[in-house]
């Protein structure tokens, strides 16, 4: 492993230490700043915000593209309020990225 791909993982490890679950309606106001991000549940957030941290634009706007990843809607803002619901969530500054978290069955 090169010192790059070092680098990289190090700090994808401590991007997976900053994430933690949290109640959205602990987000509000980031999501009333419009700093407030939504990972679909099929990415894996780490990566996500690794990808940000590195401003891969490219894999950015076909995440984007695909639907995967946007600002969260005043209509999903909502529905998870009233259900109190808990995301997944970390910080790549000045971004908060949130996932929802799975359910147990």
């Amino acid at each position: 492993m090169d010192a790059t791909e070092n680098r990289a993982e190090i700090f994808r490890a401590k991007l997976n230490l900053e994430t933690a679950q949290i109640a959205w309606k602990d987000l509000q106001r980031f999501f009333a700043s419009g700093v407030v991000l939504i990972i679909s549940p099929d990415l894996d957030l780490v990566e996500v915000a690794f990808q940000m941290s590195e401003d891969n634009i490219t894999q950015i706007q076909q995440w984007a593209e695909a639907g995967k990843f946007g600002k969260v809607t005043d209509a999903q803002a909502a529905a998870w309020f009233e259900s109190d619901t808990q995301v997944w969530a970390v910080v790549v500054s000045p971004w908060v990225l949130v996932q929802q978290a799975r359910q147990l069955q």
